[in-house]
């Protein structure tokens, strides 16, 4: 049974950062956002985080081999039917209620435990991560039998997160000639709601989740990394966290199959606490998220009024 560190919330909230830390622990394999491998990978080549194209990651297709015997045995137009069919956020009332998982859902979540247990082998890691951050994702590898999940819940603040969605952000795996999505403030506003408001209801049905604030974490990434190592089983020593330095990690190539621009850096990564929303989010934008997602924002901690310094 692979053990699966799934990395959860809403899009920008930092789950990437947390991933390439993660990920630089002993006996951690950190795989990226799983979720799109059957697309932007297997169907479009896209690159690897190791730069790449996936069809010649070295890694990839040893997993590919290990699990499917091959990528070209994946029946990539059913897996996109069976994510119709139970991987969405409309779908998660039923997911969560029901005393016995369908049949479709069962075999959705067997591609992707293949895939966890592949990896873990090819890497000889304890852990394997995966930061699709999918709520309904969440929701469906919890009826498989062959995955351990744990649950990270990442959350940042809701108007810091919005202004993210409004940032134009090009995709480097495409070259540059694709972009990211972006939202409006009001939709990653009720986007917000819905995906964080989902977790918590995965941790009612009995899954491990744990729930930690981005802006803490990043103040003290040592701290927030021994807390969750602890929870996903993991024993650490001080020289297991030499890559951290005053200000920056020290990142070596990983494999991350899909996820933020920021899974293709190796070497120094600067930690820094990026809060330019709160002077460049303008004002009747930054109330309009903090008055949709008030009830949330204060079950978090995070104080309602925010006042952009001099």
């Amino acid at each position: 049974m692979a053990k699966v560190l799934f990395l959860g919330g809403f899009g920008r909230s930092g789950t990437t950062l947390v991933e390439r830390l993660l990920g630089e622990l002993p006996g951690v394999c950190a795989l990226g956002e799983v979720v799109h491998l059957w697309q932007r990978d297997i169907r479009d080549d896209e690159r690897c985080g190791c730069g790449e194209r996936f069809s010649g990651c070295v890694f990839w297709q040893r997993v590919g081999d290990l699990a499917f015997n091959g990528w070209a045995n994946v029946d990539v137009n059913r897996v996109h039917q069976l994510r119709d069919a139970v991987e969405r956020t409309r779908h998660i009332p039923r997911l969560a209620s029901a005393g016995t998982a369908p049949d479709e859902v069962r075999e959705y979540a067997s591609y992707y435990s293949r895939v966890y247990a592949a990896a873990a082998e090819v890497a000889g890691a304890r852990v394997v991560i995966d930061s699709s951050k999918h709520s309904a994702l969440a929701h469906v590898l919890r009826w498989s039998e062959d995955v351990d999940l744990r649950v990270v819940h990442v959350v940042r603040d809701a108007r810091g997160v919005a202004y993210s969605w409004t940032k134009t952000v090009s995709r480097p795996e495409t070259d540059g000639t694709d972009e990211m999505t972006r939202y409006s403030p009001g939709r990653s506003a009720l986007l917000w709601n819905a995906h964080n408001a989902a977790f918590s209801l995965l941790a009612r049905r009995g899954v491990p989740v744990q729930r930690i604030r981005y802006e803490e974490f990043l103040a003290d990434p040592r701290a927030g990394l021994l807390r969750l190592a602890e929870f996903a089983g993991l024993p650490l020593t001080d020289p297991d966290l030499d890559f951290l330095r005053a200000g920056h990690a020290d990142l070596r190539v990983g494999h991350s199959a899909a996820g933020n621009p920021m899974r293709f850096t190796v070497g120094r990564l600067t930690l820094r606490h990026d809060d330019a929303w709160v002077r460049a989010f303008p004002r009747s934008q930054r109330r309009l998220v903090g008055a949709v997602c008030g009830p949330l924002l204060r079950a978090y901690g995070y104080p309602m009024s925010v006042v952009p310094k001099a």
